[in-house]
């Protein structure tokens, strides 16, 4: 199961917190700005140090050597709300004015690298214009997702109206900051079978509710558990990037694991959960008790039910080697998509050049006709069309067939894939097959469990990652909760950024701290070298209201629902999605009436007329 450990026995746990960064001033301030000792569990339990007795930290960055300080700017030259990024000669810096204080940190965002001086600054946190992500600008933290790592802070000075900032040169060079975490050095003492708190499920969900845990000071034992046989890596490339290894996408290095005293049991299938007596069966037998429990197992894909799904060419792409093989198996020859989801029409994006031919099937009329709208699906649909890639709508898979002859059969392997039959009468060359047509929450281990699963297979929660049985919580695609911004309405929210948040939440909650979610959805693809950005919760839209150019691929669509924008949809208009999205997170609303002046607004850099408290 892995991990070396003895029989329990009693012992006192010791608890080590690992500051990468020299932050004591401000971590010894609490919010309010009045000294306050940092608070954290040994055991699962709060102690709180005193100064004299804090765990001791080595600050990496005091070789005097490795700072650098440099005069960026006149006092005058940043008003009230504005960003710059500025050149400290050895690297860049991100340096805010807000509320007449200056506030320095990185200037990319840890995620993908966006400038964040082209994102949204509001309420005290900057907005990732990508991808949604939010940072304290105060203290460099990870506010809102993407991304695990928060952003290095640095010091501001003023002297003789000049702005200098002090900063690590390798701060500067790293542009991210993994946040102060407690550990375990008492590991060794624990048994294999008990466990404080268990993770079934190692997705963003899983990985960031451990972090969290981490991150606020537990340091009892934490073991995740996983049926991949890899550490937890980023399963929304294995559709953008198809070539990536498993080792160039993993979210955690093996070191990190070992280091945070967070252990990952690979290969290992939860297969029932008795949650009177807090314990999980192993699909080996083995058994593990456990005090809080996490279900993060996310979706698993559907599968087609006709005649031939079971050919060796046919794929849902689930695993770095899924997506490695079809991309090899598709090289010069006939590529057929099953499904014009996101995850199909990013296959197929992704196979154009290196297909013979791509084609799509699809039993709506329009790519992402009830997610988009029929304007923006038809936009998408002429971009991959503009790409060789071959639609069939309006029809479904009457039966994969297979190669005649003998060569497969003779190979030892399964039968391989020659055509994909169309209901519609059509026969579509193909050597390969990919399947992407919706996935299904994974919650089949649970029916005996006591947990609440609802007709879909979802499990409800509240606001705080509770579900119906004390001391178990979810979270990721498998949930459905309460979408503050659309009035607690109970929704399924499988998205990427959402996991993330969703897994803080939880972890939060598993230390009782009471906490509520209270996020904005925020997703992206991208396709052809164009990125697609959205944010909040389209589901029963009525109206598209469309800025800009949408034959040129640059535009702007508002979903709304009774004179209300509820969602945003943009290409090539960045950074208007997180600047939609940062209103919604204000609690404002935006009216139909509204859209025009926002989008002009908004190219001047300035939404402060709609921020704020709840309108």
């Amino acid at each position: 199961m892995g991990g070396c450990f003895s029989k329990p026995k009693p012992v006192e746990v010791k608890v080590e917190v690992v500051l990468p960064e020299k932050e004591r001033e401000k971590e010894e301030m609490s919010p309010n700005g009045k000294a306050s000792p940092l608070a954290y569990k040994a055991n699962g339990t709060t102690r709180h140090y005193h100064h004299e007795e804090r765990p001791i930290n080595l600050n990496p960055y005091t070789n005097p050597k490795d700072m650098v300080e440099a005069s960026v700017c006149h006092v005058k030259d940043l008003e009230n709300g504005q960003m710059r990024e500025v050149d400290l000669g050895c690297g860049k810096a991100l340096l805010i004015k807000q509320n007449g204080e200056y506030y320095a940190m990185g200037h990319k965002c840890p995620h993908y690298g966006a400038p964040l001086v082209k994102g949204v600054l509001s309420r005290g946190r900057v907005r990732c214009p990508w991808h949604g992500a939010c940072f304290n600008i105060a203290t460099g933290d990870i506010e809102d997702f993407p991304g695990l790592d928060g952003l290095p802070k640095f010091q501001v000075k003023i002297e003789k109206e000049r702005v200098y900032i002090r900063a690590s040169k390798q701060a500067l060079l790293s542009q991210r900051r993994t946040k102060v975490m407690a550990k375990c050095i008492a590991l060794s003492n624990y048994s294999t079978a008990i466990t404080n708190m268990l993770i079934i499920g190692a997705g963003p969900a899983g990985l960031v509710c451990a972090e969290t845990l981490r991150q606020e000071g537990f340091s009892d034992r934490i073991v995740m558990c996983t049926s991949e046989k890899y550490l937890p890596y980023d399963r929304s490339k294995l559709s953008k990037s198809m070539d990536s290894q498993a080792d160039q996408i993993l979210l955690r290095s093996k070191e990190f694991f070992h280091t945070y005293d967070i252990e990952v049991l690979t290969e290992t299938q939860v297969v029932s959960v008795d949650t009177k007596n807090k314990m999980v069966v192993f699909k080996d037998g083995f058994r593990m008790e456990y005090n809080k429990l996490l279900i993060a197992t996310g979706s698993t894909p559907k599968t087609l039910t006709c005649k031939g799904k079971e050919l060796d060419n046919v794929f849902t792409i689930r695993t770095p080697e899924d997506a490695n093989r079809v991309v090899k198996l598709a090289s010069s020859r006939n590529a057929v998509i099953v499904g014009a989801s996101f995850l199909g029409m990013e296959v197929a994006a992704y196979l154009c050049e290196k297909a013979h031919s791509v084609s799509v099937v699809e039993l709506e009329n329009i790519p992402f006709k009830k997610f988009l709208g029929e304007k923006v699906g038809l936009a998408i649909m002429k971009m991959f069309e503009s790409n060789r890639v071959k639609f069939y709508m309006q029809t479904e898979v009457s039966e994969l067939r297979e190669q005649e002859g003998k060569s497969a059969k003779e190979s030892g392997v399964l039968s391989e894939l020659k055509e994909v039959v169309l209901k519609s009468g059509k026969v579509l060359r193909a050597d390969v097959c990919v399947i992407g047509i919706g996935a299904s929450p994974t919650t089949g281990f649970l029916k005996q469990s006591g947990i609440t699963i609802d007709s879909k297979g979802y499990i409800p929660v509240n606001k705080m990652m509770q579900t119906n049985v004390p001391g178990v919580f979810a979270a990721g695609d498998v949930v459905t909760f309460p979408l503050a911004f659309r009035n607690n309405k109970k929704v399924n929210v499988p998205h990427w950024q959402m996991a993330h948040m969703q897994g803080r939440i939880a972890a939060l909650n598993m230390l009782a701290q009471g906490t509520e979610i209270n996020t904005i959805p925020y997703l992206w693809t991208a396709m052809f070298g164009k990125s697609i950005r959205y944010a909040g919760n389209g589901e029963g839209f009525d109206d598209v209201i469309i800025q800009g150019d949408i034959e040129e691929l640059k535009f702007v669509a508002f979903y709304t629902r009774n004179d209300e924008v509820i969602a945003v949809a943009s290409m090539n208009y960045d950074p208007i999605v997180s600047k939609v999205a940062e209103v919604m997170a204000s609690g404002k609303s935006i009216r139909k009436r509204d859209v025009e002046m926002f989008v002009r607004h908004c190219k001047t850099g300035d939404i402060s007329w709609l921020t704020g408290k709840g309108s």
